[in-house]
């Protein structure tokens, strides 16, 4: 792992960026946008998590320890930069772009 870090976005405070780990968020951004839909309704939080647990490799997720931290800030992330949207829906709902 090292110390390679990535810089994070978050689509709810704009301008705001925080440095989190390269290879994590690496392994959950390819989770999620293998998971997600590419059409609306998408899926909720609690579907996405439970799909995208078995992409993620176990040396970086054991037994999935952490993943909904890192599946909430990649998902926040892929949404400043455009890549995935929210559904205006409860529960909110997630797709790609």
């Amino acid at each position: 792992m090292g110390d390679d870090k990535v810089i994070v976005e978050n689509v709810n405070i704009p301008g705001q960026t925080s440095r989190v780990d390269a290879s994590k968020y690496d392994a959950m951004k390819k989770a999620l946008l293998a998971v997600l839909p590419d059409t609306t309704p998408g899926m909720t939080a609690a579907e996405m998590k439970k799909a995208l647990l078995p992409h993620l490799p176990d040396d970086l997720f054991p037994q999935g320890k952490t993943s909904g931290w890192w599946m909430k800030c990649v998902q926040l992330d892929l949404e400043a930069k455009k890549l995935v949207a929210r559904e205006n829906s409860k529960p909110l709902r997630f797709y790609k772009l």
